[in-house]
């Protein structure tokens, strides 16, 4: 970005005419990445406006379609080489209906789009499968298990997408129990769709999870069958197959039993330790009964002890008595 438009407009022509050399003359199969070819774009704009021409949509230049089409055209293969193309594309303010992304769009035959949406929720890599595209989706390029589970997902999210604003405003309570069960799987398939990376696991703490094309197909099946409704949402975030999601949750559901056992055994501690001291205020309560009646023959006067009673009851309750002590609550 720190060079003049001009040299930024002509470098993207010029590394793919380097690609195209090793095609046709070297016979070999390249791999041409462009980073990022919104860059190209701009510099054209910019040029244009160096030029003195009228701009068109959002400002950008009056060619930007053939510009762009001189570029993209060019990748293609032949009979001896070939040349296929991965392009990062900076997308303006999220819109890909912006004519810089949507032109480029035009060109390729699959387009991953990073949601930040997904990001916000944690879920890595933060891929929208219902933005992204490819026209390689037809059964009779991948097979209709892989096509019909794919679309599967796809349909599950939107409806899960489209329901977000009834839940936002009346809460899940409001929907049918169809819906309710929509949104659960929808939710089990978005946190599913996270993975580990390997080259992130310096960062994360966590090893990569490489998943082949079949158990994928196999896990995002059985999960939109219903076949692990019963696991929770968490199980599914950052493994590889289905089973480790069942493993995981099994792991979950140990570690809730030992914390609820950890706060039963403190929680009875505390019972104790609570009957101990009431049980300590009633044998206090009735000496002093006992000691009044005591002195009351030694008077010859008659005893009353309703006023020890009634500040007894002021902070205690004979019916919270533990059964242990039942024999003094009898007395008292």
């Amino acid at each position: 970005m720190n060079e003049p438009p001009g040299a930024r407009a002509r470098v993207a022509l010029t590394g793919l005419a380097v690609a195209e050399y090793f095609r046709d003359a070297q016979n070999q199969d390249v791999l041409l990445f462009i980073d990022n070819i919104f860059r190209f774009t701009q510099a054209g704009s910019e040029v244009s406006a160096l030029l003195g021409r009228i701009p068109s949509a959002v400002g950008y230049q009056p060619t930007l379609a053939t510009d762009m089409g001189s570029l993209q055209e060019r990748i293609t293969s032949t009979a001896t080489g070939s040349i296929t193309s991965v392009q990062a594309i900076y997308v303006p303010a999220d819109d890909l209906t912006d004519p810089a992304p949507a032109t480029t769009f035009a060109h390729l035959d699959a387009t991953t789009v990073l949601s930040r949406a997904i990001s916000e929720l944690g879920i890595y890599p933060a891929v929208d499968p219902l933005d992204s595209t490819s026209r390689l989706m037809d059964a009779n390029v991948i097979g209709q298990e892989h096509y019909g589970t794919a679309r599967a997902v796809q349909e599950t999210l939107q409806e899960y997408k489209s329901l977000q604003d009834i839940i936002a405003i009346l809460g899940m309570d409001e929907l049918s129990e169809e819906d309710k069960l929509t949104v659960a799987r929808a939710r089990r398939l978005q946190k599913f769709l996270s993975q580990p990376f390997s080259v992130a696991a310096v960062f994360t703490g966590k090893d990569g999870k490489y998943v082949s094309l079949q158990d994928g197909i196999r896990s995002f099946k059985s999960v939109i069958s219903g076949e692990h409704d019963a696991l929770p949402e968490n199980a599914f975030y950052m493994v590889g197959a289905v089973e480790e999601a069942v493993t995981r949750a099994k792991d979950m559901a140990a570690a809730l039993d030992t914390s609820s056992s950890k706060k039963d055994e403190a929680a009875a501690s505390t019972r104790e330790k609570r009957d101990i001291d009431f049980v300590m205020e009633l044998e206090e309560c009735l000496a002093k009964i006992e000691q009044g009646r005591a002195d009351a023959a030694e008077r010859g006067v008659t005893f009353d002890a309703s006023t020890i009673v009634a500040d007894y009851h002021k902070n205690n309750s004979l019916d919270e008595l533990f059964p242990f002590s039942a024999t003094r609550k009898a007395e008292f």
